[in-house]
């Protein structure tokens, strides 16, 4: 072999044994996708705990049922907060691509850790206590939960259409901020909707 071919052997395995040496010092400064995304999941299952069979058809004091769950794959325990809330065809939901909760009022709540990689569920019984009918809107007056009551006094119209007077009981979920010292909505939420017969 020539001068010059060992030279250019020389300065490949210099270059190569340089950056080997380097590598630890560039993984402080430069950060590769691991490969996972990190994210929380909440779904919602129904009484035979599967994602089907759903209550829709609700009548006044009937007791019904779901499942409602969280996964952790944020890579770090987390301290969650699942908030009940229950609205009509009209009044707003939550908004996800700006992480907007709903302004209306939660009437129940979960509060929980979830450890990385792990899942959170519970049973939701819920039940409407009261109703008023006039000819083209029902208003339900109060609602259980878990065996606690809420006034909720929300109004739906007849929907001709759909032959229904539709409300939607949906659930929120909010991840505690170490930084605010204080939950925040998570831009995750799930819901169902209730037609209510007298």
């Amino acid at each position: 072999m020539r001068v010059e071919e060992y030279r250019d052997w020389f300065m490949v395995g210099s270059l190569a044994l340089m950056l080997a040496a380097a590598t630890p010092t560039l993984a402080l400064f430069v950060h590769l996708p691991s490969g996972s995304e990190s994210f929380s999941e909440l779904w919602l299952l129904g009484p035979g705990h599967k994602a089907e069979g759903y209550p829709f058809n609700v009548t006044v004091n009937g007791d019904y049922r779901v499942y409602v769950g969280v996964g952790n794959r944020l890579g770090y325990s987390a301290y969650y907060r699942v908030y009940v809330k229950f609205r009509n065809q009209t009044q707003p939901l939550p908004v996800d691509s700006n992480s907007t909760p709903s302004p209306l009022p939660p009437l129940y709540e979960f509060d929980f850790f979830v450890r990385d990689g792990e899942v959170w569920e519970s049973l939701l019984n819920f039940r409407v206590l009261g109703v008023e009918r006039s000819n083209d809107s029902m208003t339900v007056n109060s609602l259980s939960i878990n065996g606690v009551a809420f006034g909720v006094n929300s109004t739906s119209l007849w929907d001709a259409e759909k032959n229904g007077f539709y409300y939607q009981l949906f659930f929120e979920l909010w991840l505690y901020n170490m930084t605010s010292q204080g939950f925040q909505y998570h831009s995750r939420h799930v819901r169902m909707w209730l037609n209510v017969t007298a």
